[in-house]
């Protein structure tokens, strides 16, 4: 891959004959669990330019014919740091999904987490002399954002055009064939580290898949769990998994920054095994039937029976009250939440019309977390589901499943990327088109 624009667009392309053929598999690839989806297409996607903006802007209905999850292995903060153990557990999924599905996918949307996601605002404009808006100016008022430094060893993997402009009116959400002079639009770009995009594409060559297509957990998620008014007035999604917690924020259905704390679910499990002194899947067991943040005049009588096989009958038979689980997971759940809270601070969330919050992901089960939330953030905050699809099987239709709804929903109905505009190259004399591509090459 040696152009970032061909080879997202050549993704877009995958993914359309995926489509077209009926089926793609949907996978998640987090550090608790790998979910694999299997999707079907009633008949070939039609992805009409009239119905939005770009090319990829038409509509499709699908529904999932196969599911299959796996205990994720060789993942750490949502990155791939053991080849070999990740690829088993991608195949272990994948094969369940297919076999209840009854069919052989070749082609894979992911998403993941982690990767240190950056994001940045770009703004451009092209002079159009009281012409008819064009394809062609929107695709150039796009090449001519000043794409900023992003570092070195980062790619881009979202490039969001999210609000256009046609001289004084602005929040226009298709601007073609109306007459202006100066057609400016605002573009949301996301970042994430290189090594980690390369070590999941080769993880996914080696499974025996065709990549057709890549996002950010925390856009899908985002996706998945906020109703539609949420996403139009102003809101941002918490995904709290296990290894890391996904930040979005959304407003005119449009993510408009993006973040992970690298911390999730499993610190909290970690805190429980090492303050009681019990094995991982212990600790699991008992953040998951008796786990909680917000202690009552109860909890100091709720005795919990640790249990253990060590052969040591005391040892094994300890008891702890609620209160000092409570006590031992409380302070780290705090931690993570107070990141949030810097963060969703830094992008200037309080400025939105509306500042709902939204907690996802496996952790935000923790029974007393909305609350916790909501006095530590100062917002409006409530648990999310995802969206219910077509023939999703119940068990997993919960909050941990976000990631992978949201991921189906962007499958199906793809918002308009930078990559799906013909970039007018022979029209095209500005310096900064020059430098932003010579700038893609040289850094993919």
């Amino acid at each position: 891959m040696t152009d970032l624009y061909q080879s997202q667009r050549a993704m877009r392309r995958m993914r359309k004959a995926a489509m077209d053929r009926g089926v793609v598999a949907i996978l998640d690839l987090g550090t608790s669990k790998i979910s694999c989806l299997v999707l079907r297409f009633n008949g070939p996607a039609q992805f009409s330019e009239a119905d939005g903006i770009g090319s990829m802007a038409g509509q499709s209905s699908f529904r999932v014919i196969g599911a299959g999850t796996t205990q994720s292995r060789g993942v750490c903060f949502g990155e791939i740091n053991a080849m070999g153990e990740t690829e088993r557990a991608i195949r272990t999924a994948v094969q369940q999904a297919q076999k209840m599905a009854g069919v052989r996918v070749d082609h894979a949307i992911v998403c993941f987490s982690g990767a240190r996601p950056r994001s940045y605002g770009l703004d451009g404009h092209v002079e159009l002399q009281g012409q008819v808006v064009s394809e062609q100016d929107i695709a150039q008022a796009l090449a001519n954002c000043d794409v900023p430094d992003i570092g070195e060893g980062r790619e881009v993997i979202h490039a969001h055009p999210v609000n256009f402009a046609l001289d004084h009116r602005t929040g226009l959400t298709d601007p073609r064939d109306q007459i202006g002079n100066r057609l400016s639009v605002d573009m949301h770009l996301l970042s994430i580290g290189s090594d980690e995009v390369q070590n999941l594409l080769y993880c996914i060559k080696r499974c025996d898949l065709e990549l057709a297509g890549l996002a950010s957990s925390a856009y899908v998620s985002g996706r998945a769990a906020l109703v539609e008014d949420e996403q139009e007035l102003g809101a941002a999604c918490i995904d709290l998994g296990g290894g890391s917690t996904g930040l979005s924020i959304f407003i005119k259905k449009h993510m408009i920054y993006a973040d992970a704390v690298r911390m999730g679910g499993d610190h909290v499990t970690s805190d429980i095994s090492k303050g009681l002194g019990v094995p991982m899947s212990v600790a699991e067991r008992i953040k998951t039937f008796h786990g909680g943040v917000v202690a009552t005049g109860m909890d100091d009588r709720e005795m919990i029976e640790i249990g253990g096989d060590t052969g040591d009958y005391e040892h094994d038979r300890r008891t702890v009250s609620r209160a000092e689980l409570i006590g031992i997971m409380r302070p780290r759940v705090e931690e993570m939440l107070e990141e949030v809270r810097l963060r969703l601070d830094a992008a200037g969330f309080e400025h939105l019309p509306s500042q709902k919050i939204v907690l996802t992901g496996g952790g935000s089960q923790i029974p007393g977390l909305d609350g916790l939330a909501s006095r530590i953030l100062g917002q409006q905050v409530r648990l999310g589901r995802p969206l219910r699809i077509q023939g999703l099987p119940q068990a997993t239709t919960g909050p941990a499943f976000a990631g992978s709804v949201g991921l189906s929903l962007f499958a199906a109905h793809p918002q308009d990327e930078w990559w799906d505009f013909d970039m007018p190259n022979e029209v095209y004399g500005a310096r900064t088109l020059r430098r932003t591509m010579r700038w893609f090459k040289d850094s993919w």
